[in-house]
């Protein structure tokens, strides 16, 4: 099960309280004030590890609460600090308050991490205190509250390429055929109920991360269908690869199809439509009149997008369409 949203409450460790004592030891009549400090409370950590892949954990936690800290002791003995309670997520994960929106952390790397709630200081036991003019404080500090906060985890994939294209346009077919991810494929509607990544490689130190993104419709960025889900995940990559239905049976107009996604990244967000696509025909194996392909090749490439035909079921075109890949993502072949 695929999760990429979670809300989740976190709860720092309160700090522990200060010590009231005094030293009472033989031959020390006199010893005085004696009470340590509190410990520091632990602290919640957010860190991004490349060992998950959704949220889904999120789904039956929602609560994390780190260690107070220990209380201060007699004979000026300081509290024990509470442990950080570290949380794992995903690489690409957004960490943002739930009540501001503001984000607090954006986590792209392996390792990275945020501190989303500070433990409460600990109080100063009495012994802080002690002055000339009060030589015996029979008070103590109480231990801070740690922070508590209600955060939004997002989960945004991090891939080279992004396939789009409206449903039934083959993406899954595509990823499959590039790389080794086996995707649902079926012939209907929304075959793919979430986002799939795919490795392709073209050596050792040259390899992209697909992500077969689940299928746009025409209202998507309002809330229609499936897409509004999953146009987060367009948001890293680098380059889109818009693919378009060409077979005698296809359900729109390329060009339509084309247009119907591409306003739909732009309602999302303007910055998605900015990204460089590469425009790719697919289902050649069943188009009777390859003649077609001329008329769409000169359409896309008079407006700047780079045109493949290809059929993923057959593999044809799919050399070329790699080699194109590399050289756009890498300036080389």
């Amino acid at each position: 099960m695929f999760v990429d949203v979670a809300k989740i409450y976190v709860k720092a460790g309160d700090g522990g309280d200060g010590a009231v004592a005094f030293l009472r030891e033989k031959y020390r009549p006199f010893g005085g004030p004696a009470g340590g400090d509190g410990g520091k409370g632990g602290d919640v950590i957010i860190v991004a590890t490349s060992r998950k892949h959704t949220l889904l954990d999120f789904e039956y936690r929602t609560k994390f609460r780190a260690q107070n800290g220990q209380h201060g002791k007699g004979k000026n003995q300081a509290g024990k600090d509470g442990e950080d309670l570290i949380i794992e997520v995903p690489v690409g994960t957004v960490v943002k308050d739930a009540i501001t929106g503001e984000i607090l952390c954006d986590l792209v790397e392996e390792g990275q991490s945020c501190v989303v709630a500070r433990g409460g200081r600990g109080g100063r036991g009495n012994a802080r205190f002690a002055s000339p003019t009060n030589q015996a404080p029979k008070y103590a500090e109480k231990g801070q509250k740690g922070e508590e906060r209600w955060l939004i985890l997002e989960l945004k994939l991090i891939a080279d390429v992004g396939i789009i294209g409206l449903p039934n346009a083959g993406k899954s077919t595509l990823i499959s055929k590039l790389t080794k991810a086996r995707p649902k494929i079926a012939d209907y509607p929304f075959t793919t109920l979430s986002p799939v990544l795919g490795v392709l490689e073209l050596d050792e130190e040259h390899r992209l991360v697909l992500a077969d993104i689940p299928g746009l419709i025409e209202g998507a960025s309002k809330g229609k269908g499936l897409g509004l889900e999953f146009l987060r995940h367009i948001e890293r990559t680098k380059l889109l690869l818009h693919l378009l239905d060409v077979s005698d049976g296809r359900e729109k107009d390329p060009i339509e199809a084309f247009n119907i996604v591409n306003a739909e990244l732009r309602e999302y967000s303007q910055q998605l439509l900015e990204k460089q696509q590469i425009v790719v025909a697919n289902k050649i194996d069943a188009l009777s009149d390859r003649e077609y392909l001329k008329e769409l090749e000169k359409y896309f490439t008079e407006r700047g997008y780079q045109f493949l035909a290809i059929s993923a079921l057959t593999s044809e075109g799919l050399d070329e369409l790699k080699k194109t890949l590399f050289a756009m993502m890498f300036e080389r072949v």
